[in-house]
């Protein structure tokens, strides 16, 4: 009688545990939304530009980047107009980002 009770009491407390790790994302940098989600983006005449080894030019509107854990409503409306983005030499980053909420 007593190793039911264990087993039954083993399985209630470790139920809120697994239920936990099923809600994980699969990938360290994945992003977990939950709720509702809104995204309206707008880019006009966006210029991205990288020269030189190794560099990164962006325009990015309404995104949600890796690594990132939203619960509730959210709602982004990003508008970007004649946004330009140059990187130029080694190790140089440059990026227009409206709206973006996580990592790189």
């Amino acid at each position: 009688m007593r190793i039911v009770t264990l087993l039954i009491a083993s399985a209630v407390i470790a139920s809120p545990v697994f239920a936990q790790q099923s809600m994980r994302s699969s990938n360290p940098e994945g992003v977990q939304i939950q709720g509702n989600t809104d995204i309206k983006a707008k880019q006009t005449n966006t210029t991205a530009v990288a020269v030189g080894e190794g560099n990164t030019a962006k325009n990015t509107a309404g995104a949600i980047k890796g690594g990132t854990q939203i619960q509730g409503n959210t709602k982004i409306k990003a508008s970007q107009k004649n946004a330009t983005a140059v990187a130029s030499g080694k190790g140089n980053t440059a990026a227009n980002e409206a709206g973006v909420i996580g990592g790189k």
